[in-house]
């Protein structure tokens, strides 16, 4: 598996050796040893899957407690993932990476805890699913609003002003006012 740096020091692209023959194709999507030697030392303890329709944006989404690392792929239609760093002693405080993932592309995104994490549908449908190093845990669920204009992502929305999203995105915070880690 090939390790490519981003914009953000520890968040990287993730590109698979993949197989194909006229039957199909193979590719190992994750390989621990060959993981914690290229990537990140941790640990993962949870699989998670989502569906969405096009024009749908997830997060920005983090967990105050317990934060999450996730190991993120696409496995039906093509998504806009991004990663905010939210370490307020990082020199990249507040910056933002973004990346199309897609099953056609098979990238995959590493977003290391300390980070907030949100995705774009670009396609129809989407199938979307991840590792995380820790437990969900709701109560420390936090959201900061994915149009913060001190990110200032620069999300590819679809002819559209606003993306479809559910009622816990579409009232997050701007990152000033949002719990952040040190």
């Amino acid at each position: 598996m090939q390790s490519i740096d981003t914009t953000l020091k520890d968040v990287k692209i993730l590109r698979p050796r993949v197989f194909e023959d006229a039957r199909g194709f193979f590719m190992e999507t994750f390989r621990d040893k060959d993981f914690r030697n290229q990537v990140a030392d941790v640990s993962f303890v949870q699989d998670n899957h989502s569906s969405s329709g096009k024009g749908v944006l997830r997060g920005l989404h983090y967990q105050v407690r317990y934060p999450q690392g996730k190991l993120i792929r696409v496995i039906a239609g093509v998504v806009f993932d991004v990663a905010v760093d939210i370490r307020k002693s990082s020199p990249d405080f507040g910056c933002w990476t973004g990346t199309v993932l897609s099953a056609e592309n098979k990238d995959m995104l590493w977003v290391p805890p300390g980070f907030a994490h949100g995705f774009y549908v670009m396609s129809d449908h989407a199938e979307f699913v991840y590792k995380c190093t820790q437990y969900y845990a709701p109560e420390h669920e936090r959201v900061i609003l994915w149009n913060d204009p001190a990110i200032g992502i620069d999300w590819p929305l679809s002819g559209r002003d606003r993306p479809l999203l559910s009622s816990k995105d579409e009232s997050g915070v701007l990152l000033k006012d949002a719990g952040v880690f040190s």
